[in-house]
């Protein structure tokens, strides 16, 4: 389906009492522009425009290549924000959506949908609806007795019997392109604020004998707009059941769903558990049979299938099949962790390779490190790979024994098979197969304690 779409994104926002421009607010790990802007293409936009104004650039920097911009320097009213797309849409051929970057609920299958009805009723413009239990605030929608619209009326200045109206204004519309450039061109701003209003263009159309109707949707939150951070919180806390729906539909389990953060964009496979109080954010994928724990943190994480993972973060690294990893483990940045490896309570990877089957149970750091198959870590080794200016990187071969509170003192080599004894601090490399020991020899003082005493 053919059309077109203006997204209009250049108010301020007071509201909102932030720096960053209303429209760049973010719910579920997206700007709210985003979400209209992707939802407009999902529904099949073949060009989208965004109207933009407060701190332009900054939103421009944001939403990047993805559309068209137009650029409206005063806030002079709706009808004035699609008049600066003017160029756009006397290019559209056929169909031109009219979009609000602050409403991100709006769906790609009711984009859609009032595309269809505009054109199968043959109209020039179709506003999109809604019918609310409680229409206050809201400018009402009068129809004539052939179903068309015939006004549109704001509640300060309905009439007792149009404020029992329940169907409202949206703020969205469908318009015939060519239809819109000819009530664009008439627009003027004939109120006190001295503003033009999109909803006059309504008005021009039926006066030069144009149709006008109204295209209902079946989802009031669509209509939703974001004007403070208790409205934000809200159409997340709806976008977020809508993200974990999909998940559940399709084969993940969450016992408690609504306790769980989950982005857009996150893949999750099949019979896999989401825990309660879980955060996963953009680019995850997670595959088949996983269980994540609670209390866990996935950022732009790769997740093999089968793995386990109890309350730990794992930020920007790949994790193989059938790993265990945590409680409370930290993969930071650039990891490569095998299959059928435990990384267990209080472990820390940074910049690193772990091979299969390698055993890193506990109280354990491991930076900047090349580590081969079937290692065993003792409880407390550390890889010290900063010499205060440079970083530098262990190499540890396969099938190796790390003793307990063991320091690998960068750049060492730990060839296969190694062992290194409890407590030693390794700064040379050690051939494959062979014992390392690097700790001074046991001294025992008989009668030190008594000798303290009469100190």
């Amino acid at each position: 389906m053919s059309f077109s779409s203006v997204i209009l994104a250049a108010g301020m926002g007071t509201r909102m009492k932030s720096e960053k421009p209303k429209v760049l607010h973010e719910i579920c790990g997206k700007p709210l522009c985003k979400w209209v802007i992707d939802a407009s293409k999902a529904a099949g936009a073949d060009d989208v425009c965004a109207v933009i104004g407060h701190k332009a650039e900054t939103v421009r920097e944001v939403l990047g290549g993805m559309c068209e911009y137009a650029v409206q320097s005063e806030q002079k009213g709706t009808g004035h924000a699609v008049m600066q797309a003017a160029d756009f849409i006397k290019n559209v051929k056929g169909s031109v959506v009219i979009l609000n970057g602050d409403t991100p609920l709006i769906k790609a299958e009711t984009i859609q949908k009032a595309v269809a009805y505009h054109k199968e009723h043959c109209e020039q413009a179709t506003v999109i609806t809604a019918v609310l239990p409680d229409a206050t605030g809201y400018g009402r929608i009068v129809r004539g007795s052939n179903g068309g619209v015939l006004k549109i009326v704001e509640q300060k200045d309905a009439t007792d019997a149009e404020k029992q109206i329940r169907e409202v204004n949206s703020g969205m519309y469908v318009f015939d392109a060519q239809s819109l450039v000819y009530a664009l061109e008439k627009l003027t701003p004939n109120n006190a604020q001295g503003e033009y209003y999109l909803t006059d263009t309504l008005e021009i159309l039926l006066n030069a004998g144009k149709k006008v109707g109204g295209y209902a949707i079946e989802d009031n939150y669509e209509i939703s707009g974001i004007n403070d951070r208790v409205q934000l919180s809200e159409a997340e806390a709806i976008m977020r059941m809508r993200i974990n729906k999909a998940h559940m539909r399709n084969g993940v389990t969450m016992r408690i769903p609504e306790s769980i953060y989950i982005e857009d964009g996150v893949e999750i496979g099949s019979d896999t558990e989401i825990c309660p109080n879980v955060t996963i954010k953009s680019g995850t994928k997670i595959s088949s049979g996983c269980v994540i724990g609670s209390g866990s943190m996935l950022q732009e994480a790769m997740i093999d299938d089968n793995v386990d993972i109890l309350s730990s973060v794992i930020i920007k690294s790949h994790v193989g099949s059938g790993t265990h990893v945590g409680p409370f483990a930290y993969i930071r940045p650039d990891c490569t962790v095998g299959s059928d490896v435990k990384v267990g309570d209080f472990v820390e990877l940074k910049n690193s390779a772990i091979g299969d089957g390698t055993k890193i149970s506990h109280l354990t750091y491991i930076g900047d490190s090349d580590v081969g198959k079937g290692v065993n870590f003792g409880c407390g080794t550390v890889t010290v790979n900063y010499d205060g200016k440079k970083k530098h990187r262990t190499t540890i071969g396969d099938n190796c024994f790390i003793g307990c509170n063991t320091n690998l003192v960068s750049p060492v080599n730990v060839g296969d098979g190694a062992y290194i004894a409890a407590g030693s601090t390794i700064t040379d490399d050690i051939p494959e197969d062979n014992l390392s020991i690097a700790r001074a020899r046991q001294v025992n003082k008989q009668g030190w304690k008594d000798k303290r005493k009469a100190e």
